[in-house]
């Protein structure tokens, strides 16, 4: 994957992986952090709370959605969320990290750049009308902007996504600077692509450990 970063034209040290390790045991987790990989991506807070005791050192993503009554659970637990996608969620993130110490929490907001109405994430020009009152959240982080691509055919067929992240990205920093550049986008199947783009987080499950078990 190294090679991949390179091929693309960017410094790997500056594209972070996160291990996706839905449904992988924690045992063979504790093989992964033996070989180096210390940044993990959950889907769901419960399977997170099982492993996270075990593997003590860890980094902790939350990549998928949060419902509300998971959300201090989530911020005891999860050292960044990154599938932030109301300013709702944002506000009760907020004053949880302030309550129980967690402040500043690391998040990225999600952002449908596609409109997918089968997707989550704000929509980009909600997005832009509520930047400035998320960035005045005080116990918040916005290190940057994540997005959940659409299936595709092919890796090249998933680069208008990237790209429109980016330009989005780019737009909304030159209004809001407190919003940072970090860039959560791109999975197994089209990552190099993504890190071309900008990506400076790429969330690879499958790639490291094999199909997806059921569950």
């Amino acid at each position: 994957m190294a090679g991949a970063c390179a091929r693309a034209g960017r410094d790997a040290a500056t594209v972070r992986l996160v291990a996706v390790s839905k449904t992988v045991p924690a045992a063979r987790l504790a093989s992964a952090v033996a070989a180096g990989l210390t940044v993990f991506g959950e889907n769901r807070l419960q399977e997170a709370e099982s492993k996270a005791p075990q593997l003590p050192g860890v980094t902790w993503h939350l990549i998928g959605p949060l419902q509300s009554n998971k959300t201090r659970r989530a911020v005891e637990l999860f050292d960044v969320i990154e599938s932030v996608d109301s300013v709702d969620l944002a506000r009760r993130l907020d004053r949880l990290a302030g309550e129980v110490g967690r402040a500043p929490l690391d998040v990225y907001l999600q952002a449908n750049v596609d409109r997918d109405e089968a997707k989550g994430g704000f929509r980009p020009d909600d997005l832009e009308a509520e930047l400035a009152a998320l960035d005045a959240l005080p116990n918040l982080n916005l290190v940057g902007l994540m997005t959940v691509g659409r299936l595709v055919g092919s890796p090249e067929e998933a680069r208008p996504t990237f790209r429109r992240l980016r330009e989005l990205s780019e737009r909304l920093r030159r209004a809001v600077p407190g919003l940072g550049a970090g860039l959560s986008m791109g999975m197994t199947d089209d990552y190099e692509v993504a890190v071309e783009e900008g990506a400076t987080v790429i969330r690879v499950g499958r790639a490291l450990f094999g199909a997806r078990q059921a569950g």
